[in-house]
């Protein structure tokens, strides 16, 4: 079925391959493959039965890679995603040349469902088909980097340039959205690798990003301070006075605008807890404590409870003294947090009960 002449055969098969490997996992594995990023070294943590599957599906889907349907191209890309970030770097190591080669061509529109393009110059054609398949690409450089970790560092000279090339004024947001997605993806799965590349690429993005009149772009370029500011530590602190600045804007968004707009501040929250916990002394806390604690708690983006309520414990521990002015503050977002039908879970409500007493 994979060699079909007709693109919509060929769009479920690229959506169908990955799952032959379920049920290999789910009997040689009781369902889950334990894999460490970028950990190539000793056995593989795969069944050679498992191995046998994924490396059979993995050429099909490399191959469909190539396809010169643009909708297939994109399931192929999601359907290696999904193979690698279930069974681990041992089961891209072997394709790995042939898979980066693939997407590199995809992201810099050289493959053969984009040769058509060329001859019309860069029309995007129809922009959600132009996106979903872009996006699925892009996703697929991020999981490169959460599979095999440092040793993707070395392909960045290559894969950089066309990744930000999307983030370009002239593009449309939701292009701009997902290069600035991929390079936060990037930064926080390779953390110190990217500081060569800080001040000529992540940066500027950054800085271009939080200043974007769309609030998907700003989230993103919000997402990525924090997790270089994690990544980088002390090594980019210098840089705090002018992230500081370029992020406190987003804290004015209207929260009642949409979706996009509340996890737009909850992202500017989260950003800026990890520049705290990243670098404490870099952070003037007078000044930018009181600014983030009344964003919170969190109205959107639930998956930033950890980074955010991990920062505030962790200024009430050191006993610092701003937060310690501010612990009625405290009390009011912990009670918040800990209320019935708050979308905060279990374990942090737990730290958050055990904090509270020594809050009155």
């Amino acid at each position: 079925a994979a060699n079909n002449w007709h693109p919509l055969i060929k769009v479920e098969v690229a959506e169908a391959l990955p799952s032959m490997v379920v049920p290999s996992v789910a009997a040689h594995h009781g369902g889950e493959i334990t894999w460490e990023k970028g950990d190539i070294s000793g056995q593989s943590p795969m069944s050679p039965h498992t191995a046998a599957v994924v490396s059979a599906v993995l050429a099909e889907l490399i191959a469909l890679m190539k396809d010169d349907d643009k909708e297939t191209a994109g399931k192929a890309c999601e359907g290696i995603q999904s193979v690698i970030e279930l069974c681990g770097p041992h089961a891209l190591s072997p394709v790995a040349s042939d898979c980066l080669e693939n997407t590199h061509a995809l992201l810099t529109k050289t493959a053969p469902c984009q040769r058509g393009e060329e001859m019309y110059g860069d029309i995007p054609d129809d922009d959600d088909d132009h996106d979903s398949f872009m996006t699925s690409v892009c996703d697929l450089v991020g999981a490169y980097g959460r599979v095999m970790g440092s040793h993707f560092v070395q392909y960045l000279p290559q894969f950089l340039p066309p990744v930000c090339s999307f983030a370009k004024s002239s593009r449309p947001p939701s292009d701009r959205s997902m290069s600035m997605g991929c390079l936060g993806e990037l930064a926080q799965e390779l953390e110190g690798g990217i500081s060569e590349y800080w001040q000529s690429v992540f940066f500027p993005a950054i800085l271009a990003g939080l200043a974007d009149a769309d609030d998907n772009v700003k989230r993103n370029a919000a997402f990525c301070t924090g997790v270089c500011c994690e990544g980088l530590g002390e090594n980019i602190a210098s840089d705090y006075p002018q992230l500081l600045q370029a992020i406190s804007p987003l804290f004015s968004v209207d929260p009642t605008a949409g979706d996009s707009s509340a996890a737009c501040i909850d992202n500017a929250a989260a950003g800026v807890s990890r520049m705290i916990m990243a670098s404490p002394g870099n952070v003037p806390m007078p000044q930018v404590l009181p600014v983030l604690l009344k964003a919170l708690p969190l109205k959107n983006d639930m998956t930033e409870n950890e980074t955010v309520y991990k920062c505030l414990l962790g200024l009430l521990q050191m006993n610092q003294p701003d937060a310690i002015a501010n612990k009625a503050e405290f009390r009011r977002i912990f009670a918040e947090a800990i209320a019935e039908g708050s979308k905060v879970d279990d374990e942090t409500k737990e730290k958050l009960k055990l904090a509270l007493p020594a809050l009155n």
